[in-house]
């Protein structure tokens, strides 16, 4: 027999093992519930408190590819370049 008090509610071994999902119910609605055992409680059901999320931290892809990759020093412009490909010296 489930037992429902106004401070906490309670169940049995034997709810445990047959009315399972409504004790299931009771800890997903944010109840706590005592497990007794011939009268007496000896456990204690609680829901989890999720944590607080992480923030999400998006790394700085163009900052690693710099790094790994510098830009060339180079005194050629451009159009220097442009024109030795063309041929247009």
């Amino acid at each position: 027999m489930i037992h429902i008090s106004l401070t906490m509610k309670s169940a049995t071994i034997r709810d445990l093992r047959n009315a399972f999902p409504t004790v299931a119910q009771w800890i997903e609605a944010g109840e706590s519930v005592e497990i007794t055992r011939s009268g007496k409680p000896f456990a204690r059901l609680e829901p989890i408190v999720p944590e607080s999320p992480q923030p999400l931290v998006i790394p700085d892809f163009l900052a690693r590819m710099r790094k790994q990759f510098p830009k060339p020093k180079s005194s050629n412009t451009l159009t220097k370049i442009l024109d030795y490909d063309r041929s247009d010296r």
